[in-house]
């Protein structure tokens, strides 16, 4: 039975991170600043690899698709965020709840499939160099990024139809910034059984394959790294894959982070106030880690400037 016929919920109330009126310009003026960084860096990113021919390569392809995915991930979260604190006003609709908890599900597992993607690519291209662009050919490149967008839709679809089914009693307050389906579980009255067995299963799934992808490729190039007898040669093998290591260390990193501090702690806030590293600070620091450690991308970024000075 839906929740409508159960409950006649129709909003629920994101509590966010302070109640203090003083400090809502400050938090204001902090989201509003790094959603306008993420949306300009990641926008740049893209529109220099598409404008320089050279950047034409599966690489950057992958990095297009990523620095999209960043755009969209904190379009999804921030600027709802920010209308509530400008209307002072903490409701949004039960439907917007539970698209906001699809769209933010839907790109958390494409980033994770994106990134073991790219790890890939970075594998073939070290361990592999002369058959690189036979391998990654772009059939293959636009099949890898259709299956990570089809098994990532997927399992939004899943777990948004099984919250779909939940029933909620007299608490609709949640206690974060975004409509996030553990806290959203968490307030539901009927049993939660299911909705926590296909959570898990999709961390697993969407979580840990990726990242056991991500380690075999990197373990596979790591030594073919150290067959290398020149230092000038492992230098330059390890400098391609270097910004791609730090993008899966800070995702990574921070989402686990989040887990381990909200499992310690067991408070909602500070586990809110943790989850602004993977959505908000990550998105916003990976166009300047790729940009400033790739000097192709420093090339692009500025012929591309240049032309738009110039028009």
């Amino acid at each position: 039975m839906g929740p409508g016929n159960d409950t006649l919920i129709s909003e629920f109330l994101l509590l966010g991170f302070s109640e203090e009126p003083a400090l809502q310009p400050l938090i204001f003026g902090l989201f509003l600043s790094t959603y306008l960084i993420t949306v300009l860096g990641n926008l740049l990113i893209i529109l220099a690899v598409s404008s320089d021919s050279h950047l034409h390569t599966p690489m950057y392809f992958f990095l297009s698709n990523l620095s999209l995915l960043d755009i969209s991930v904190t379009s999804t979260i921030i600027p709802k965020m920010l209308w509530n604190i400008q209307t002072q006003s903490k409701v949004i609709t039960y439907a917007g709840c539970i698209t906001q908890m699809y769209f933010f599900i839907f790109f958390g597992g494409l980033d994770d499939f994106l990134l073991a993607v790219m790890a890939y690519d970075r594998y073939v291209a070290i361990c592999h160099p002369l058959h690189y662009m036979v391998i990654m050919n772009p059939r293959l490149c636009g099949l890898l990024v259709l299956v990570s967008w089809i098994m990532s839709a997927l399992n939004s679809l899943v777990e948004s139809l099984i919250v779909l089914q939940l029933s909620f009693c007299m608490d609709f307050e949640i206690p974060h910034f975004f409509c996030e389906i553990k806290q959203m579980v968490q307030l539901a009255c009927s049993d939660t059984f299911l909705n926590n067995m296909v959570m898990y299963f999709g961390v697993v799934l969407l979580g840990g394959g990726p990242l056991v992808g991500i380690l075999y490729s990197y373990s596979k190039i790591v030594s073919s790294i150290r067959g290398i007898s020149s230092s000038q040669g492992k230098y330059k093998a390890f400098s391609t894959c270097a910004s791609h290591l730090w993008v899966v260390s800070l995702f990574y990193g921070t989402s686990l982070g989040v887990y381990l501090s909200s499992a310690v702690t067991q408070t909602s806030h500070s586990s809110a106030a943790a989850s602004v590293m993977y959505t908000v600070v990550t998105p916003m620091l990976n166009p300047f880690i790729y940009s400033l450690r790739n000097r192709d991308i420093k090339r692009a970024l500025k012929r591309f400037l240049g032309m738009s000075g110039r028009k």
